[in-house]
């Protein structure tokens, strides 16, 4: 049988590029950077040459970028760093319904320590309104957090819009780019953007490895506490291999991105007309002008998640309700809740279709088809 991966968002497989620059660094350059014998010395350069690759990809300074075990770690310290630093100006912090939920969690833990998070909503797109990030800002307002792109149904964000508002506030601007680096071009300084966070699994890098984009001037206490790694932003000997993976993934997202966009575009226009000709009833779950090129959140009314998922993973067909970091909980996307209601159907009947590295369009034509025979069978 045929398999079809189609849950990118998820994670992504690794490039041959990426595994071939990481394995000298698991063999012969082994040693750790802050040792100043020759083996340190090799790892250090790497790192460096890593931090100036990766800096340069989003218009940043390499002191700027602090490496990360991930998108959850970045998150955290980009929220809680900012929080603990600034908390003698204020403890209102403002983010949005349906951020990842190394966003939201963190968020709910800052709330036990006596802080005030302000969820803004999203209209039926998934989209905020920048009058309503306007409207809850306060004196007391340190930290903006809003993602970039959304991982459930790939919704855009105003995030230029939203820099621009608050260059007179004193609020910490924040952005979870996971899903929209390497996709999306992104220029820290056109967008006002003072901190950032990126994972390497979802650019065909490795797992356990990341990026926080910290601007210069910005205080962030650290969470982690040991050695002086990371300018003692970040405590932890370095992971050279995964940084590495890391700035081989970003150039070669950087050189694709045009590319793989349009292509992934094709794919979701394809999958939609094939779905069309079949006669399928479905809705898209957001605005397919104002999001992500590679997720595609569709709505099979008379279908249920789990059973529609278990016959497209017998089918050959990997996709999901949304994000992984929920797989196997039985709660509703807090995304589609936020978008349409807890009352709407579309929570337990929408599928999330995401695409990327090794999909072609006969793969997508056929897991559009085998998805039209799922609906129908499951909708008699």
């Amino acid at each position: 049988m045929q398999h079809i991966y189609l849950d990118h968002a998820a994670t992504s497989p690794m490039h041959p590029d990426i595994v071939e620059s990481m394995l000298p660094y698991m063999t012969e350059i082994f040693g750790n950077p802050s040792s100043i014998h020759y083996f340190g010395r090799k790892s250090r350069h790497a790192v460096d040459e890593a931090r100036q690759t990766i800096a340069t990809s989003i218009h940043a300074k390499p002191n700027e970028i602090v490496f990360t075990s991930g998108g959850t770690e970045a998150d955290n310290l980009a929220i809680m760093g900012t929080a603990l630093a600034m908390q003698e100006k204020g403890k209102h912090i403002i983010t949005s319904a349906i951020e990842h939920h190394a966003v939201l969690h963190t968020c709910e833990q800052l709330e036990k320590q006596g802080y005030t998070v302000t969820y803004l909503p999203v209209n039926e797109a998934g989209l905020i309104s920048v009058k309503d990030v306007e409207a809850a800002l306060t004196p007391e307002t340190i930290l903006v957090t809003i993602m970039f792109g959304n991982n459930e149904v790939g919704a855009l964000q105003p995030i230029k819009e939203i820099g621009e508002l608050l260059q007179k506030h004193q609020a910490v601007f924040h952005t979870d780019a996971v899903q929209a680096y390497g996709l999306v071009d992104i220029d820290v300084n056109q967008y006002n953007l003072d901190l950032l966070s990126v994972s390497a699994h979802k650019i065909n890098g490795p797992k356990g490895t990341g990026f926080l984009f910290m601007r210069e001037g910005k205080k962030v206490a650290p969470l982690l506490f040991g050695g002086e790694q990371e300018k003692k932003r970040r405590a932890g000997t370095e992971n050279v291999a995964g940084i590495v993976g890391l700035q081989t993934a970003a150039t070669l997202a950087k050189q694709t991105m045009n590319e793989k966009a349009a292509l992934y575009v094709d794919f979701k226009k394809k999958f939609i007309s094939i779905l069309k000709e079949q006669d399928i009833s479905f809705e898209v779950n957001g605005d397919l002008s104002k999001s992500l090129p590679h997720v595609l959140n569709i709505y099979f009314p008379g279908t249920n998640v789990e059973s529609m998922l278990v016959n497209l993973d017998l089918s050959g067909i990997a996709a999901s309700s949304g994000s992984a970091c929920t797989a196997g909980s039985i709660d509703p996307s807090h995304v589609l809740v936020a978008m349409f209601g807890k009352d709407s159907d579309r929570i337990t009947s929408s599928i999330r279709f995401s695409f990327g590295l090794g999909n072609t369009m006969d793969e997508i034509k056929t897991a559009a088809l085998e998805t039209a025979k799922i609906v129908t069978r499951l909708t008699k």
